[in-house]
């Protein structure tokens, strides 16, 4: 079979926006994605990062075909599954799932834990009742449960252990692809690293593929293998995960870098936040969508869109002047070094002569 597992190309969602009471007329579109591509491969993790309302979720229900996209095309193992229905999308819907971001708004409060692992199992015709209650048991053990939680319901269990409910729900019909749309988002921080760290060995143990939905930086240079940069629908940059953080390429990735909180007292502050305010997906700036906050933009930023283009193997950024922007120093910790914050405002000097 294929190493490449998923391949989207092209997607968007663009939601039309209507005026009128009694005529409705379409005066504008909020392009939520428009034309995200990426490739995935069996046992990888891919992190899909951003701002708030980047289209990251968007983008991950897309894939999973929750919400039908307006364009692009997603092949899971070369079969477009936009181009399919009935049989055949069940069938392959019971080879990607997803881990919700709200671990008690994703579970039914009437069903006990029991019924909500059995309910997918229930869905697509896997087993008789006495073999799905036995999986319910070793899927509950897996995550770190014990067996006497089956027959309680989710109001009795904490973040952590609601959320592992969740994980054993998404890996009882046994997915090549699990999507976690930014699935510890919501934990307290000592909880974060326990599910982490569960998610990573089922995907050593059952080689899970992972298209990492998040926001926390520490998270993913933890759990990626490779990081997709999301901005105002569109990918701006891709890499491996220590490319990506030892030499970020576009402008918006190293502000997302240096914004990572620093230990050390005296290097706070050393980073200025970016300028502006996150333009709108109903009304994004012509051009480069990042320009109107980017400190390095030029003219042509404003006239022109960069595509997203190879700059070493493995490593892609949409920017027109990627190759020649200053190196910045950044460290997996975050924060500037003191000579790459010199080189910095060398270079504004420069620019304002």
């Amino acid at each position: 079979m294929s190493e490449t597992l998923l391949e989207v190309n092209g997607l968007a969602k663009h939601y039309p926006v209507r005026k009128g009471l009694i005529v409705a007329k379409q005066v504008g579109t909020v392009r939520a994605v428009d034309g995200v591509s990426f490739s995935l491969k069996r046992g990888e993790t891919l992190a899909l990062v951003g701002e708030s309302g980047c289209g990251k979720s968007t983008t991950a229900r897309l894939v999973l075909r929750l919400i039908e996209p307006s364009a692009g095309t997603i092949r899971f193992e070369g079969v477009d599954v936009t181009r399919i229905s009935g049989a055949a999308q069940r069938a392959m819907r019971r080879r990607m799932q997803i881990v919700f971001q709200d671990p008690y708004a994703s579970l039914n409060p009437r069903l006990t834990v029991a019924e909500t692992i059995a309910e997918p199992m229930l869905v697509h015709g896997i087993g008789d009742a006495a073999s799905r209650r036995k999986r319910v048991e070793e899927l509950l053990s897996l995550v770190g449960l014990r067996s006497f939680h089956a027959q309680r319901y989710p109001h009795e269990f904490s973040g952590g252990q609601r959320q592992r409910i969740g994980i054993a729900r998404a890996l009882a019909v046994q997915p090549d692809l699990v999507v976690c749309d930014e699935p510890v988002s919501a934990l307290d921080v000592s909880i974060q690293a326990q599910v982490v760290n569960l998610l990573k060995d089922l995907q050593r143990r059952f080689g899970l593929a992972y298209l990492f939905i998040a926001h926390d930086l520490a998270v993913v240079k933890h759990v990626a293998d490779r990081v997709a940069v999301m901005y105002l629908g569109q990918i701006v940059e891709v890499a491996g995960k220590r490319d990506l953080f030892a030499a970020p390429r576009h402008p918006y990735t190293r502000a997302l870098l240096a914004a990572i909180p620093h230990p050390d007292p005296q290097r706070r502050g050393q980073v200025k936040p970016l300028g502006g305010d996150l333009p709108s997906p109903l009304n994004p700036p012509s051009g480069c969508r990042f320009h109107t906050r980017c400190p390095f933009a030029q003219e042509r930023c404003r006239k022109e869109a960069p595509a997203l283009r190879q700059l070493a193997p493995g490593h892609e950024a949409a920017c027109h002047f990627a190759e020649t922007l200053p190196a910045v120093g950044l460290d997996f910790t975050g924060g500037l070094s003191e000579a790459a914050t010199k080189r910095l405002a060398l270079y504004a000097k420069a620019r304002a002569a």
